[in-house]
């Protein structure tokens, strides 16, 4: 298995999906019950399959992820050669960027002495797939890139 295995709602929510990737297997509704019951490891091994079909095709989507802390903020443009970083750290230990308030504060105090910025850029490794899941999987979520934007007019 390349990334993980949906969780059981994922999988739930995916179900039309996933009926017609059995389907393709060839695989109807009554085999599939007679291997969840007599063959566990081989269903195992269909949802691996499976999940790793959706987490390919929603990270080849993937352009914007964003990891926030509390005192941190990075936000990626993942764009078709390189995965793009716009750092910002809160040199105020009583700001909270993860709270209403303390992005509050940010919103008004972003040009203050406060704030530090760091943009960088990286080339992607073989799989431009699998270092997106790795961002994820350290914490960072998948957005529209609207708050990338906002810095990025900002900074050019």
């Amino acid at each position: 298995m390349k990334y993980t295995r949906l969780t059981k709602q994922q999988l739930e929510e995916l179900h039309p999906e996933f009926i017609n990737f059995l389907a393709t297997q060839s695989i109807t509704a009554d085999e599939w019950k007679d291997i969840k019951e007599n063959k566990p490891e081989v269903a195992e091994e269909e949802i691996d399959v499976f999940s790793d079909l959706i987490w390919e095709g929603v990270l080849a989507k993937v352009n914007y992820l964003e990891n926030v802390s509390s005192q941190q903020m990075h936000l990626f443009h993942l764009t078709e050669k390189e995965m793009k970083l716009l750092s910002v750290k809160v040199m105020n230990p009583k700001i909270d960027l993860t709270t209403t308030e303390g992005f509050a504060w940010f919103k008004k105090n972003w040009q203050s002495d406060f704030v530090e910025y760091l943009t960088a850029s990286k080339a992607y490794s073989e799989d431009k797939n699998l270092d997106k899941f790795e961002l994820i999987q350290q914490g960072a979520v998948i957005t529209k890139g609207d708050l990338y934007q906002w810095f990025d007019n900002i900074i050019n």
